[in-house]
């Protein structure tokens, strides 16, 4: 970066020569340590929001840069023609901590998704089934076909025809779903939290239900834990708080700690629902991504780490619900959405950003989404600066 440049002379940089495809927020960060923060003009942030929760460690961890710079001067890309050592111990620490067989991995959310609807109409090819049935408010990506997976119509309009196959029934309603399930269906997809449609929970006994609904009716069981999943609610996948198996989990956001990897992940059943050929990547696997996600997962996965992740997210919920002018708290962890009374959660967001707390925003809720190894004294402080603007 050249010295003399300041955050109006990046933002015109952005606005001039990259795509209008956000709704960019006037701060361009420099540098950050965990849950702290500072943008090219030194301007000091919290940031609630960790990349949309992605830096899963935070900014700068030190075991984390550690492992992904020693890769980095290692070997940073080999083909799939060949086995990446690092990535075969992500593996197999993966699968261990998430209780399934095998992994594929991918650059993002949306590919794991397009990863596991083809596993579901492999899966349903013999017997002719090939609809997917997916929730009403969720979110599954931005491709054609994880956008038709997607249970908003908003999503939809500009970018008909999308891919078909998908059938979409209300959250938290066992019978919408009974009801779905027919001879042409190979598969369930659903988020346990929605988190893009303003993290909203699905209840621990409808997951159960859907689970039970699943096996009797033949047909797998898919969770998105894009969002949820690594750490973010408390468990390492938040299925394993309902105490639940999947047939297939798609995993992405916090993964590699801030790079970009993601993964679909299948139980023992379908170890085998590929051959070479049907499924491929020039990226997934990456040698540095993989380094900074074994990173992830060997820490995030301990059991002591996730109980402070359930305590921070149990602290924040407590003190948001003591704050004037919050209406409902609602989530699991540190994947928290606020509604807050009579205030638009832009303008909050808005207002949050110009005294120093980043946060984010989900339909009419204000989103929490920060590091999983924040402080208490960047809680306190965030939630500080939060309960003023919006009183």
């Amino acid at each position: 970066m050249q010295a003399d440049m300041i955050s109006a002379d990046y933002l015109a940089l952005d606005s001039e020569y990259v795509l209008h495809t956000y709704g960019r927020m006037p701060v361009v960060p420099d540098h950050g340590k965990n849950e702290e923060l500072w943008d090219v003009d030194g301007k000091h942030y919290y940031d609630f929001t960790a990349g949309i929760g992605v830096n899963a460690l935070g900014y700068s961890d030190p075991g984390w840069v550690k492992a992904v710079t020693e890769q980095a001067a290692k070997i940073q890309h080999v083909s799939n023609y060949y086995v990446s050592p690092v990535n075969a111990e992500l593996a197999k620490a993966l699968c261990e901590a998430a209780g399934m067989a095998r992994a594929f991995f991918v650059n993002s959310g949306a590919e794991a998704n397009e990863c596991a609807i083809k596993v579901a109409r492999k899966f349903g090819e013999k017997k002719g089934a090939n609809v997917i049935v997916t929730l009403e408010n969720s979110f599954h990506g931005r491709t054609l076909t994880t956008l038709a997976a997607t249970g908003q119509p908003g999503f939809h309009e500009l970018f008909r025809p999308l891919t078909e196959g998908f059938v979409h029934v209300p959250g938290n309603d066992l019978s919408a779903l009974e009801n779905a399930i027919d001879e042409s269906v190979c598969a369930v997809l659903l988020e346990t939290v929605q988190g893009e449609g303003g993290v909203v929970p699905m209840d621990g006994a409808y997951l159960k239900d859907v689970r039970r609904l699943c096996d009797e009716k033949g047909v797998l069981l898919m969770l998105d834990e894009v969002q949820a999943g690594v750490g973010r609610t408390g468990d390492f996948y938040s299925y394993q708080g309902a105490g639940i198996q999947p047939d297939v989990v798609t995993t992405a956001k916090g993964l590699a700690g801030g790079l970009p990897m993601a993964a679909c992940l299948v139980a023992a059943p379908l170890r085998d629902i590929f051959s070479p050929g049907m499924n491929g990547t020039t990226f997934g696997s990456n040698p540095v991504a993989s380094a900074g996600a074994l990173e992830v997962v060997r820490r995030v996965s301990r059991p002591e780490f996730l109980q402070e992740v359930r305590e921070k997210g149990a602290y924040m919920a407590e003190k948001l619900r003591a704050m004037p002018n919050v209406e409902l708290v609602r989530g699991r962890g540190l994947m928290l959405g606020i509604l807050v009374k009579g205030q638009d959660a832009h303008s909050v967001q808005e207002k949050c950003a110009e005294n120093g707390l980043l946060v984010l925003t989900a339909k009419e809720a204000v989103r929490f989404l920060p590091p999983l190894t924040i402080t208490k004294a960047g809680i306190d402080a965030g939630l500080a600066i939060f309960e003023n603007v919006i009183r």
